[in-house]
């Protein structure tokens, strides 16, 4: 990572840039009785969200495990996604509510108004995403894209401003207001389905468990591998575990070898951390199905 590249940094501005915009959409929303611009503020006011919890995450994550929490802080990062994705989900169905409400009672919006914002918010945005998209860090390419989207959705309200001044109808802006709602309710969605599955340790979708297995089964003096268990701390940091059963074991040095083997292939994976179990072959492990097995049918 280069000296002069701080991650920390590039996210707190974002935050600040992101946060003082929000709070200037909402006035700029009900001045202009725009109900897009209502509904992109509530978006941005969980993108704050979110970037407050990236910055926070981003100096918590310096911190070293403790007793309490032994694999660190990462996991915290899911109780954010799931905390923004709810704020955006509610906010998201209340913007819908309003909008529908809107095209049954037609209401006009001030278009000069609606240009000025939307210019406003292509530029912040657009530059919260520029400085993010140049960070080496995968929270701030996350981040940048993320703030894209925004900078997308502030382009859709200045087409719309634009048809606005040409054509005079109330139904642009609730037409507009709905399908900014409903873009970000499909993509949060999605993300609270992926955050609910790390959530649940669901195996990550990007690691071949079967694979794996093939190319630790190829290592000389395994016999077989039982209690396979593959998760996610965070989505991005991944857990291994095994128990691995060992044949014609004759001195130490073999099992040593083994070890080293085992960790050879593991770090061709994206693993922060991973416990493999050695077992001789004399030994008998409760965990092991063939013992279960055998227990039942005896």
């Amino acid at each position: 990572m280069s000296e002069h590249h701080h991650p920390k940094k590039n996210i707190q501005l974002a935050f600040f840039l992101n946060l003082g915009f929000t709070i200037l959409e909402f006035i700029g929303g009900f001045y202009t009785n725009s109900i897009a611009i209502i509904s992109d503020a509530l978006h941005d006011l969980g993108d704050s969200i979110s970037l407050g919890i990236s910055w926070y995450l981003a100096r918590k994550s310096t911190q070293k495990a403790t007793s309490t929490f032994t694999f660190g802080f990462k996991r915290f990062s899911l109780l954010g996604a799931l905390i923004n994705s709810l704020i955006l989900i509610v906010g998201g169905v209340f913007i819908i509510k309003e909008a529908i409400q809107r095209l049954i009672t037609p209401e006009f919006s001030d278009a000069k108004g609606m240009l000025i914002f939307a210019l406003i918010g292509v530029a912040v945005n657009g530059y919260a995403a520029y400085k993010l998209s140049h960070g080496k860090t995968l929270n701030e390419k996350v981040v940048s894209w993320h703030l894209l989207e925004d900078v997308l959705g502030w382009v859709a309200v200045l087409l719309g401003a634009l048809v606005l001044l040409i054509v005079k109808t109330p139904y642009v802006d609730p037409a507009l207001s709905l399908g900014i709602s409903l873009f970000i309710l499909w993509n949060v969605f999605k993300r609270l389905k992926d955050t609910i599955y790390v959530f649940l340790q669901a195996s990550p979708k990007e690691i071949n468990e079967e694979e794996i297995m093939e190319e630790l089964q190829k290592i000389p003096h395994v016999e077989s591998l039982h209690h396979i268990h593959i998760w996610s701390l965070d989505g991005e940091k991944h857990v291994f575990t095994a128990h691995i059963k060992l044949k014609h074991i004759q001195q130490l040095k073999e099992v040593i070898d083994v070890k080293n083997s085992v960790k050879k292939v593991l770090k061709g994976y994206p693993f922060s951390h991973h416990t493999i179990e050695v077992e001789l072959p004399e030994e008998i492990c409760p965990l092991d199905p063939e013992m279960e097995n055998s227990n039942k049918n005896y």
